[in-house]
Parts: C-alpha cells; sequence; structure tokens
C-alpha cells in the first residue's frame, strides 16, 4: 500500500472516531430525509407498533405519535429510521432478532 493512501486511510478513521465520540469532524455533512413515513417504514419490517418500538428503543406512544404526525422523529431517531427505510432488516441484521 502505497504511503499516501495509508495516512488518508489513517486520518479517515480518526474523523470517524471523533464522529463516533460526538466531535466536530470538519466538512462532515450527514444527509437524512427531510420527512420520514414513519407508518410505512415499519410496515415494511413487517413489526407491529410494540415490536417495531421496542426494537428501535422508543415508547409506542412516542411511536403512535410519529405516525400519526403529531410529532417528527430528530437526531438519531431520524438517522435509525432513514436506515430502516433503506434496509427493514437492518436493526435485526446488526442486532438479532431479539431486537
Amino acid at each position: 500500500m502505497d504511503e499516501a493512501l495509508f495516512k488518508d486511510l489513517v486520518r479517515s478513521l480518526e474523523q470517524a472516531a471523533a464522529h463516533a465520540r460526538g466531535e466536530p469532524v470538519p466538512g462532515l455533512v450527514v444527509h437524512v430525509p427531510p420527512a420520514l413515513d414513519v407508518a410505512a417504514i415499519r410496515r415494511r419490517t413487517g413489526a407491529s407498533q410494540a415490536r417495531f418500538a421496542a426494537s428501535i428503543g422508543v415508547a409506542v406512544a412516542t411511536l403512535r405519535n410519529w405516525e400519526q404526525g403529531r410529532r417528527r422523529p430528530e437526531g438519531p431517531a431520524r438517522v435509525l429510521l432513514a436506515l430502516l427505510d433503506k434496509n427493514p432488516r437492518v436493526v435485526q441484521e446488526l442486532l438479532g432478532e431479539a431486537a
């Protein structure tokens, strides 16, 4: 491996670690869609409201509020829902069926 590529990889890993710690990373842009159809995302997973809420770590009442448009998911919840929108099985694949 060439030295320039190695240094670039090390810098990338350092930036990823900083982002994981919640530190600002210059130039980092996280793309999360402005609106999510939470009910449709849940239906694609095949889970009930109770099971889906438990799998993503929120109260069923919170999920209902999102699905009925009374509230909007924010921050990490929006990111997780965006991932589930792209891959409805991502939680089960990463955490197992018990999730």
